[in-house]
Order: structure tokens, then C-alpha cells, then sequence
């Protein structure tokens, strides 16, 4: 997807730019002043998925970045998808950015995302929301990445399902299959990414290659202080894997949230905000209070 006029009515376009840091060219939204707060998506979303929590975030200074292929950052190379890979660009660009995270809020994918970054560089605080941290077990474990890999290597694959699943109602099924419900105008939202193939792309390449089991089996190490929100109505990823992580981390908390979905952010963000505020660290709480 390009940035054009027709995307001047993309959620807080007024805040976007965009940044060339190899190899991608990043899409980046920078709202507010304060402690930096690093927002990322889950798989096949974009910034837009954190439109209504950011207001709530007034006292702080929110990142808010479309990870590579996916939204409107454009993908440099396409290996470049990987678990691991992602976490070295994101480095890179918070680098070239001059960008130091109070704390990372991610979502689904975004939260595992954001633990492989604080092992590399660090962070005070991660924050995951419906966090994508477990594995198809059984055999969906050996099927559903090859299907995903075979998928991301047919020609015209992403353009195919773009032309199709944007159309109908595909994108309403999908969303309902997590265990959300989003307004009309939010669910248009992703029937404009799904309509881009290049976003279409960019998310088969990160199911293709994502590989978690080497993070899963550092976590019980893992000392970044983290708190897991989970809603008891995600479909994706069932609250019990939340709560069975924290349990098996040494600095982690989880909060279990009633009757939301997967994208609980989005579905109901005043519900999901006072936890998020609750839970940054007192140290970041007071820088937030004096600026």
C-alpha cells in the first residue's frame, strides 16, 4: 500500500511518517510527548489497531509502527519476516530513531515480538495483550506452517485472496472468529489491508516463517518485567496460555479481562486502558506525571 491522498483518512494519518532504515521503509505513527511507549500489532494488522487506546495514553509518548510488509511499511527483503529478523530491524530503526521504550505494548504476535527485542536490547517493560505465545500443537503443528509456507511461495497467491477475501463478507467471518465484535467503520479498516496485496504478502511471510519455540524455551529466563492481559473471549489464543506463561516466568503478571475478544483493544479500549496504566512501573508513572 502507498501513501496517497486516499489514505489521508487512515486513523491519525496526521501522525505518520515514514522512515528509511534497511531494509525496509518503515510506516511510523508518533503521537504525543513523555516516556516513550512502543506500540506493535499482531499478524495482519497495522497501526490502525491501536486508534482507540492511544488517546488514553495522553501522558506519554506513543510509537506506534506497521511491522515489515504489513500496513504501509514497505517490505525490504523477504526473509526478513522471521521472528528474530524482526526484532534486529525494529532494534535498528528504534536506533536510527534515537528511540528508547519506557515499556512495549504488543499485541498477539506484537507481544512476542517485544520479548525478543527486550532480549536484545533493554527495555524496562513489556505489556502483551491477548499475547500469541504458544504453538499449534498435534499435527495442525506440522500442518499449518507448511500450508502457510506453501501458500506464501504461489505466484499471485497474495493477489488472488486480496481480490477475493476483500470482497464479501471474509474479513467479518475472520473478525468473529476471534472472539470480538468491532463497529461497521473498525471493520473496514482491515477490509482496506486485506484489499492490498502487498499487505496480504507481508502477513503470509511472517505465518511462513514464524518460529516461536526457540523464545517459549527461554521465557522461564526471561527477567524483563511483564504483565499479559488476556479477555476470557479470545478465540485466537485461549486466556489459559496467558495464564500459564506468567506462571512459568520469573517477573510476570497476568490479568485476565471478562467478555472481550482477541482484539479487545480495539473492541473495547476504555476497558483495557486502566490496566495498561495501572501496570507501568512506578518509574515510568512519575516521569509521566511531570512532563
Amino acid at each position: 500500500m502507498e501513501w496517497a491522498k486516499e489514505n489521508a483518512t487512515w486513523p491519525l494519518a496526521q501522525h505518520s511518517r515514514f522512515v528509511v532504515c534497511k531494509p525496509h521503509r518503515w510506516h511510523i505513527q508518533d503521537i504525543g510527548s513523555g516516556p516513550t511507549l512502543l506500540l506493535l500489532h499482531g499478524a495482519g494488522g497495522s497501526t490502525h489497531s491501536w486508534r482507540h487506546l492511544i488517546p488514553y495514553l495522553n501522558h506519554y509518548r506513543a510509537v506506534a509502527i506497521d511491522l515489515p510488509g504489513q500496513g504501509f511499511t514497505r517490505l525490504g527483503a523477504q526473509r526478513r519476516c522471521k521472528l528474530d529478523a524482526m526484532a534486529e530491524d525494529i532494534i535498528a530503526l528504534l536506533n536510527a530513531e534515537n528511540l528508547r521504550p519506557a515499556a512495549i505494548i504488543g499485541h498477539s504476535a506484537g507481544a512476542a515480538i517485544a520479548l525478543r527485542v527486550a532480549e536484545r536490547m533493554p527495555v524496562p517493560q513489556i505489556i502483551g495483550i491477548n499475547a500469541a505465545l504458544d504453538t499449534f500443537h498435534g499435527v495442525a503443528g506440522v500442518l499449518f506452517p507448511l500450508l502457510a509456507k506453501a501458500i506464501a511461495t504461489l505466484p499471485f497467491a497474495a493477489s488472488v485472496f486480496s481480490a477475493t477475501a476483500s470482497q464479501g463478507q471474509t474479513v467479518d467471518r475472520i473478525i468473529k472468529g476471534t472472539g470480538s465484535t468491532l463497529s461497521t467503520a473498525d471493520r473496514a479498516y482491515y477490509r482496506r489491508l486485506v484489499a492490498s496485496s502487498d499487505h496480504v504478502h507481508g502477513t503470509l511471510q511472517m505465518m511462513a516463517q514464524w518460529q516461536l519455540e526457540p523464545l517459549l524455551s527461554r521465557l522461564p529466563e526471561h527477567g524483563t518485567q511483564t504483565i499479559l492481559i488476556a479477555a476470557e473471549n479470545d478465540k485466537a489464543v485461549p486466556p489459559q496460555t496467558t495464564q500459564h506463561i506468567a506462571a512459568h516466568m520469573p517477573n510476570a503478571q497476568a490479568i485476565m479481562i471478562p467478555h472481550l475478544g482477541h482484539l479487545a483493544h480495539e473492541e473495547d479500549a476504555g476497558a483495557i486502558a486502566p490496566h495498561i496504566l495501572n501496570a507501568l512501573t512506578p518509574q515510568t508513572q512519575t516521569k509521566a506525571s511531570t512532563i
